[in-house]
Formats: structure tokens, sequence, C-alpha cells
């Protein structure tokens, strides 16, 4: 068991809390950056852990990294990083905006290891966070429990593990070792064995469904994929460069200023430029499989649209899932060995802020235009939200492309308010 404290700490090492991390050290307040704890669940950093698939490629161009847009010369660049491994003379050879995932995710363990003030623990996964208050009530910072013992203690708390994994009821029942959501694809798929003709059911229309459906065909060689889709087909993300000027950095103040209901409005009109799509050269890959197969005769997999499953049981040494024809609204049997879920994330905040709410006594999770978790004024310790803040910062608050610029409201909220004398009372 291991008790520390420190300063500000930062719960998850993915891109948000890195893009902070560079942020902290390139403010010019070493103290603050000496202070300053990420915590890591895994032995290292990975980005999308379950998806670094070999031939996946980010949808977002490499100059959206954890720092460019905020600082171009800082030597944390994902430029910096292809120059210091040697590879920069190839990448640009490739002449694209858009690099391998697992190149993405190399980067993000290089700016791990490149800190020079901010430390990382690895191995270190939050169970539980609770207020630490002065006698008079006041929150005077937190403790963050650990899995297997011991604590952290800090003053600021920057939460930036994601939202939960969302697995839809009727697959809930289903026994644990028949179903995989694609955040767990890669470690669960090594295990089962390649040399059996397994039936393998992806259910899903967005990207992370389809990278599963493709890539079954090479990791489980002998099964035979089937892929349901709710909607009337897969379908290209909206990437008119229009819509994409809602994805600026600059366009967070405008839409925070916005109504509640202008908000909504503008989340639901730009769905398809996130949920519910695929990257555009990655469907014509697909397409292009599908008509091979049917061409030469050797067809393993399909795709089904307008499916709904309305049912999913164990039968015997099968999944029984019932199938809903959203055309005809017949009903049929789709028996399968293994179901794989591209089903996304719950709509609702993770349940590690959602039970730090409840201990804070919070019915709803409000926060500022800097992220910081709306409490009393006279708190001494404030807690930061990353990625889960769509409703009220927009559609790019869980997507890399506003990192950098995030970073620096919250470092500058941290930096503001230790300016500012606040009273309390231990």
């Amino acid at each position: 068991m291991i008790d520390q404290e420190v300063d500000v700490l930062a719960i998850g090492a993915g891109p948000a809390n890195l893009a902070l991390a560079i942020g902290i050290e390139e403010s010019g307040v070493r103290e603050l950056a000496e202070n300053t704890l990420l915590l890591e669940q895994y032995p290292d950093v990975k980005w999308q852990r379950n998806l670094l698939l070999p031939w996946a490629r980010s949808q977002v161009s490499f100059l959206k990294d954890l720092v460019t847009l905020r600082n171009p010369r800082s030597r944390f660049t994902f430029l910096s990083f292809l120059h210091e491994q040697g590879r920069l003379d190839e990448f640009v050879n490739l002449g694209t905006f858009n690099p391998f995932r697992w190149e993405l995710s190399g980067y993000q363990q290089w700016v791990a290891d490149s800190l020079e003030h901010v430390r990382v623990r690895y191995g270190a996964r939050a169970e539980r966070v609770e207020p630490r208050r002065g006698g008079d009530g006041t929150v005077l910072g937190w403790t963050v429990t650990l899995a297997g013992g011991g604590t952290v203690r800090c003053r600021d708390l920057v939460i930036g593990t994601g939202r939960d994994p969302y697995v839809p009821d009727v697959f809930r029942e289903l026994p644990a070792d028949r179903v995989i959501h694609s955040t767990g694809y890669s470690t669960r798929i090594a295990q089962l064995p390649t040399d059996r003709p397994l039936r393998a059911v992806v259910v899903g229309g967005a990207q992370s469904a389809a990278e599963m459906f493709m890539a079954l065909h090479q990791d489980l060689p002998l099964s035979q994929p089937t892929l349901l889709v709710r909607s009337v087909g897969l379908q290209n993300y909206q990437t008119s460069k229009f819509v994409n000027e809602l994805f600026f950095p600059s366009f967070v103040d405008e839409f925070f200023d916005s109504g509640r209901e202008t908000r909504a409005e503008i989340l639901d009109e730009m769905h398809l430029t996130n949920y519910a799509g695929l990257a555009a050269p990655f469907v014509d890959e697909l397409y292009s499989m599908l008509y091979q197969q049917k061409m030469l005769g050797r067809r393993r997999s399909v795709v089904r649209a307008m499916i709904e499953v309305v049912g999913a049981r164990v039968d015997g040494d099968e999944v029984a899932l019932d199938l809903r024809d959203r055309r005809s609204g017949k009903i049929e049997s789709l028996r399968a060995d293994l179901v794989l879920l591209g089903t996304g994330y719950e709509p609702e905040m993770p349940a590690l802020v959602r039970d730090l709410a409840q201990r804070l006594g919070l019915d709803d999770i409000a926060v500022s235009r800097r992220y910081r978790v709306d409490l009393d004024d006279s708190a001494w310790g404030a807690v930061y939200l990353q990625g889960v803040n769509e409703q009220t910062h927009g559609i790019s608050d869980s997507l890399i492309s506003v990192l950098a610029h995030r970073s620096q409201d919250i470092i500058a909220d941290l930096l503001d308010r230790r300016a500012a004398p606040v009273a309390w009372s231990a």
C-alpha cells in the first residue's frame, strides 16, 4: 500500500490528461508541474488499447495532436515524435494527414516518457473518490482510493477516464464469455481458438463495429462473420469542411453560450459527424471485400441492414438471437457462437463521477466553461471533467480535436484559483 499527496491529480493517462500534462509542463510554473501526478490503471499508455488494428487509421488530422493547435513550437508535437524516432521522411512520403492508430498510440507513450516534471504512475486504478472537508464543511481536496489498497490525496482532481462501455439491455443476460464489447476486442479475441469455424455476430453500424467485422476475417480465419446494422446501411461520416468548423476550439465558446434547446438541436444535426458513421475509405474497403467474396463464389461474411436484435439467450452450446426486420416486422432466429458489440458508450456520466456526485450531494453535475464542476464558491479543492461534456461544450468534447485548447482552459483556471485568496478552515 502506497499513500501519496500531490497538488493536482489526473485520473487516466489517455490523450486528454497527457495534453494537460504537457500544458502544465509548458506553463512555466515548475512547482505545479512537480506536484502533478497522472494515474494509469494499465502498465503502459495505449490509445484505444483493444482496437489497435494494424491497418486502422485515425479519422482526425495529426495536426490535432496533444499540443500543436495550442503551441506549434512545442517539443511534444507528433512531428517531433516522428523526427526523434527517425520516421519523419517516411511519414511525409505517405502523403496523408491520417496516421495509423498504432502510431498515434506510440506518440502518446512517447509523450508520457518525455515528461520531465509531471509524473505518471502506472498500474494504479482509481476505485473511489471522496471529498476531504474542513471543520466548516468546505471541500479542501480529494482522497482517491486505489484498487488493491493505497490512497492519493490532492487539492485538485481531473477525471479523464472517458465514458463507460454501453451494453444494450437485450445482451446483458448473456454469459460474459459469449459477449465482447469493442473496448475489449483484441484481448478477448486472442483468447479464442483460431482453428474453429466460429459464427461471430457483430452488432452496430459505426466505425468500431465495422472494424471488428473486418478484423475477424484475419483474427479468426475460419470464422463466419455477420454484421447487423439497425439503419438502412453503413454510412460515411459527414465530413463537409463547413460542418468541420464546428470542431474548431473557437466553436466551444459559441456552443457553451447557446441555450439548452439550441445545443440539443446542434448535437442532433451533428450526429453523423462522429456517431453511427464510418470513414469513407473504410466503407469502400468493406464493400470491395464483400464484392470479391460474392464474385469469386467464396462468400463467408454478410452485412444485414434494417435489423434490430430484440432477444438474446443461450440455447445449449449456441447463442440464439431474435432478429426483427424493420421493414417487414417479421421475427427470425439467428444462431451464433459469439456476439461482438460495437455499441459505443453510456450517455450518462462515468460511474466514478456519479459516485462522487452522490458523495457531494449533487443532484446534477454541471461544469463551468473551464470544465470545473460547479461546487460551493468557498471550495478550496476543485474537480475537472474531460471528455464527457458534450451537452455543454459540444460534440468535439469527446474527441482529440480540442485537447490542446481544453488543457489550456483548465490550466488557466488552476492558476487563477491559486492566485486568488480563498477563505477556508482546516
